[in-house]
């Protein structure tokens, strides 16, 4: 979920450019997958000096890019979470995000069920996979024009039940130099050790690197601009050795819409994702002719006029667009070629299409369910791959904080039911010394029996 800022203009909504697939060829249909263009070589140019400034500077350069972009000047860069004191909240907005963490809490703890693995692979020889947290990750929550506590639950929830020592959360500051309440009671509630006040690419260089008072992490997890995307890329193959956890782009949603869908709700889930930031894609795919185009896209239009950010949510549209599919099949294969982000599938018995859906970040079926669920207390995680990333990557997950480790223990029995036959690889591959590690072992067990 990234956020960009509004500005001043005003421009009339664009109406969604529709195609029908039946009348393109493969290369016309491959080019509506295309997303809006994010130049990175200009970027990583722009990110880099940030880079090497923070790595070499520390929390000096944190606070001069600080006040430059966010037109703050801090006095301390990273706090102790512990030593602030709780925030106090509106009862109805601690209540709704009680229930997130609840949520979130709960998918993300049932994924604890399969994380242990044991195989006996042949008599005497044993096999095991045991998880390890990762001790120190960053999570970066993203500011600028609204907060968005809820990714401080996404990320810091399961970094909470996995058990990582070390949990960093980067977030913009305030005009004041303050944390935004909400995102401290989230931290807090999450157990979150400390709060870096910065954001963009400042921000994900200092958990990368580590400063004077920001402690290094092992990963950076989270959604961000494309800045803070390119800071991400630059980061994990230089010597900061940071893993982070999807490259990803603008936000985007595709719709699977029927003749039954309401036009309203179509609408309205499309524009959630518009409203997001000028460079968000939405798409609305059509599962037949009977689908009345006409009345969505007069339902956006009115929609749109009416957000308090409308003028993000129009540039968006300019970019999206309707495609017309014959039917349920023809959807899901296009959706699997596009692999959305969010994959909404408003029609009906959207079941029984799950398995025919390969390729998307987070799918939400049925009439009743909108994407913004996820996005705060479904309980499912919102920070997705986009940009079509998702054709190989999932969304953040427990696994997301966690690395695996292998076990393998033998007995004399099963060493020597296993042991010729590895001895036998070693040395057609040339390596006498795996070879003996295995028959000196051999010999010994034979010398004794």
């Amino acid at each position: 979920m990234a956020l960009a800022a509004a500005t001043e203009e005003v421009a009339e909504t664009p109406r969604m450019k529709v195609y029908k697939l039946s009348e393109l060829n493969t290369d016309q249909v491959e080019g509506l997958r295309a997303r809006p263009r994010i130049d990175f070589t200009s970027i990583f140019e722009t990110v880099g000096p940030i880079v090497e400034n923070i790595r070499r500077r520390g929390d000096v350069a944190v606070k001069e890019y600080t006040s430059r972009f966010d037109q703050v000047d801090l006095e301390s860069v990273v706090v102790n979470v512990a030593d602030l004191p709780d925030p106090v909240l509106d009862p109805e907005v601690k209540a709704a995000f009680d229930v997130a963490y609840e949520n979130i809490k709960c998918f993300h703890a049932a994924q604890q069920r399969n994380q242990h693995l044991q195989v006996e692979t042949m008599p005497g020889v044993n096999c095991r996979r045991v998880p390890r947290a990762i001790n120190n990750v960053g999570l970066y929550v993203p500011g600028g024009t609204a907060v968005l506590p809820s990714t401080t639950l996404m990320l810091a929830v399961p970094a909470q039940i996995a058990g990582c020592k070390t949990v960093v959360v980067a977030t913009p500051p305030r005009k004041d130099g303050s944390i935004c309440p909400e995102v401290l009671y989230c931290a807090k509630k999450s157990g979150v050790k400390f709060i870096l006040k910065a954001g963009g690419a400042q921000a994900i260089s200092a958990m990368a690197w580590g400063t004077e008072t920001c402690p290094k992490v092992d990963k950076v997890l989270g959604p961000g601009n494309q800045y803070v995307t390119a800071a991400k890329m630059l980061l994990q193959n230089s010597e900061a050795m940071v893993a982070i956890d999807m490259p990803a782009g603008p936000s985007e949603v595709l719709v699977i819409a029927d003749k039954l869908a309401s036009p309203v709700h179509v609408a309205a889930d499309l524009l959630s994702q518009a409203e997001h930031g000028p460079d968000s894609q939405v798409v609305l795919v059509a599962a037949s002719d009977e689908v009345d185009i006409a009345a969505i896209q007069h339902e956006v239009e009115r929609q749109c006029r009416d957000l308090p950010r409308d003028i993000i949510a129009t540039k968006a549209l300019s970019h999206s667009h309707i495609v017309v599919a014959k039917d349920m099949a023809e959807a899901c294969e296009f959706s699997n070629m596009y692999a959305p982000e969010h994959l909404i599938v408003n029609v009906e018995d959207a079941e029984q299409w799950l398995n025919s859906l390969d390729n998307a970040g987070s799918i939400f079926l049925g009439r009743w369910t909108p994407e913004s669920v996820g996005d705060y207390a479904s309980g499912t995680n919102h920070v997705l791959p986009t940009y079509g990333y998702a054709r190989m990557y999932g969304g953040v997950s427990l696994n997301s904080f966690v690395k695996y480790i292998t076990v393998q223990s033998l007995t004399a029995d099963g060493l020597q039911k296993l042991g010729p036959f590895v001895a036998k690889m070693a040395e057609v591959e040339g390596l006498e010394a795996h070879k003996r590690a295995v028959t000196f072992r051999l010999c010994d067990i034979n010398a004794s029996s």
